[in-house]
């Protein structure tokens, strides 16, 4: 059995993998990733009793419990390239023995439920309003570093959007990953299902300008206009496809949650996003305590 190099998981002075500071039993089964550390804070506060705290860079994680459910809430800072660091990471955690820096004969499989913000491509699904993603789909480049599988169905959304978009022209290789459908089954009451778009960057991925002119300035409008069988873009943001992709390679269960803060269609934004990234917070906690 090989064993895996200092140079390509790189453990501290206390036992802990380096970009998140964590030993592997300081991570809980149940993770919530946030983008924003000061979101950790604000998810947390409504667990029963906290018992461990670290952070480092962006990566900030509280472990505890709610009753008797144990939970872990980790930042992981904006964009795929971060969620490429954490979630492998996490994944060394349950996988990998630090002592003898060898694979586990054993698997374990952990949930991990993004908790989020992100745009609206529908103007039936307004601002404040919550969303959980069906698919990732990434137009960013993370998981072509990786060899996904995709199943027919994904093959089949995926060569649509492709012919409807027509992104190829702009040289990016959109990819899939589905949700996993365990998870996603508890959370319907009160939330849209659609698909997810990943983009690379908040600007001109996005669709946004300031002084700088689009390569493809009809893609958001196209994103919205996108309907494969009953399948539809739902909203866009900057992390749920790399989370698919990687849990979907690694056999972790996994589910992004987003709530609306800008409906890029009627142009409006939330007046109290606050308000609303809380109620995401509190309604979704009161789901993954009771799975």
């Amino acid at each position: 059995m090989s064993t895996i190099g200092a140079s390509e998981m790189i453990i501290n002075d206390r036992g802990a993998i380096y970009h998140l500071n964590l030993r592997p039993e300081e991570l809980a089964e149940t993770i919530i990733t946030v983008g924003d550390p000061e979101r950790v804070a604000h998810v947390s506060k409504y667990f029963d009793r906290i018992e461990f705290a670290t952070a480092h860079r962006e990566f900030i994680t509280h472990t505890g419990y709610i009753g008797n459910k144990r939970l872990s809430v980790m930042s992981t800072g904006i964009g795929p390239d971060n969620i490429d660091i954490a979630l492998n990471e996490v994944d060394a955690l349950v996988n990998i023995d630090f002592n003898t820096r060898t694979i586990n004969a054993q698997k374990k499989s952990v949930s991990i439920i993004r908790m989020g913000t992100c745009g609206s491509l529908q103007g039936e699904v307004g601002v404040d309003q919550l969303v959980a993603g069906t698919h990732g789909l990434g137009i960013d480049n993370l998981l072509h570093f990786y060899s996904l599988q995709n199943n027919e169905e994904e093959k089949a959304i995926l060569a649509a959007f492709e012919q409807h978009t027509q992104i190829g022209a702009q040289y990016i290789k959109p990819y899939i990953a589905s949700a996993s459908v365990g998870l996603l089954k508890h959370f319907t009451e009160g939330y849209s299902h659609g698909i997810t778009v990943t983009c690379p960057g908040f600007y001109g991925p996005q669709g946004r300008i300031l002084r700088l002119p689009l390569s493809m300035p009809n893609l958001v409008d196209q994103m919205t206009s996108f309907q494969y069988g009953n399948h539809h873009i739902a909203n866009f943001e900057m992390e749920t496809s790399a989370i698919y992709g990687l849990c979907n390679l690694l056999g972790h269960h996994c589910l992004s949650i987003n709530v609306i803060v800008a409906n890029r269609v009627k142009k409006e934004f939330s007046k109290d996003s606050a308000k609303a990234v809380d109620h995401m917070i509190q309604k979704s906690l009161n789901i993954l305590a009771g799975i």
